[in-house]
């Protein structure tokens, strides 16, 4: 059953966050329907083994086929892997993705089911229409993606960050809001320092952020930040050594 993140003024934003079997050979990951009106955007709608329980979930809220846009925060599989199966259930929403992975992602489909399909936003991000409303493109590169963005929705207020504060957690655990990070940090600390590329760009962003106004981050992976735990983390982030931060010579070593 999906979640309610917000529901007003004919205005959703829906959370789906255990359509996959969970277990040690699958990462635990959440979809997102954003409604406006008659028109609809999927937001990072994943691979196979998310599609037919989504599909099916979606249509006791909007018709598939009234899909205007999917978009992508990256190419990972987890992210757009059943591209195939969404570009044969509509007709005519387009695939928003950098415009880095915009030649990578047909791969994942049968030849030309994306010709004239795919929309490669610019480095800086873009504003995509959705109903009376739109969707902001954030920049976040290398987080962990080369080409990678968030999406920001001004009338809920929720920032779609994609990996950017993922928690390892199951699929119930992730349908619960967090209002405070310091019970999540044991669930995110490691994935963050492994995944992010380095502090630099958590700087960076940290200071995006805070330009915003975030009434949730909700990740791809995990439980959504809510109240003050989006303070923490936008905090948190912007003081932590990872990725090319932690490596040096011993890491690349000819193995024994």
């Amino acid at each position: 059953m999906p979640i309610p993140l917000y529901n007003r003024d004919g205005h959703q934003c829906l959370m789906f966050t255990d359509l996959c079997q969970e277990g040690g050979d699958v990462v635990q990951s959440n979809q997102f329907l954003i409604v406006d009106g008659d028109t609809g955007a999927l937001i990072d709608p994943g691979g196979n083994l998310a599609y037919g329980e989504l599909y099916l979930a979606m249509t006791r809220h909007f018709a598939p086929a009234q899909l205007s846009a999917i978009l992508a925060s990256h190419a990972d599989p987890d992210i757009i892997a059943g591209l195939d199966r969404w570009m044969t259930a509509t007709s005519s929403a387009k695939l928003y993705i950098s415009r880095i992975w915009e030649r990578f992602v047909p791969h994942f489909c049968k030849a030309g089911k994306t010709a004239g399909r795919i929309v490669g936003i610019p480095d800086a991000g873009q504003r995509i229409s959705i109903g009376r409303s739109e969707l902001i493109a954030l920049p976040a590169h290398f987080m962990h993606s080369e080409g990678n963005f968030q999406f920001y929705d001004p009338v809920s207020r929720i920032l779609f960050s994609g990996d950017l504060g993922a928690s390892m957690t199951g699929g119930l655990e992730a349908q619960q809001p967090v209002g405070s990070l310091a019970a999540l940090l044991p669930k995110m600390e490691a994935f963050h320092r492994r995944y992010m590329v380095s502090n630099k760009v958590l700087r960076l962003w940290a200071r995006m952020a805070r330009t915003l106004d975030i009434a949730m981050i909700v990740p791809q992976h995990g439980a959504p930040l809510k109240g003050r735990a989006v303070a923490e983390f936008i905090d948190w982030v912007e003081g932590l050594p990872c990725g090319v931060d932690l490596l040096n010579e011993r890491d690349y070593t000819v193995p024994a």
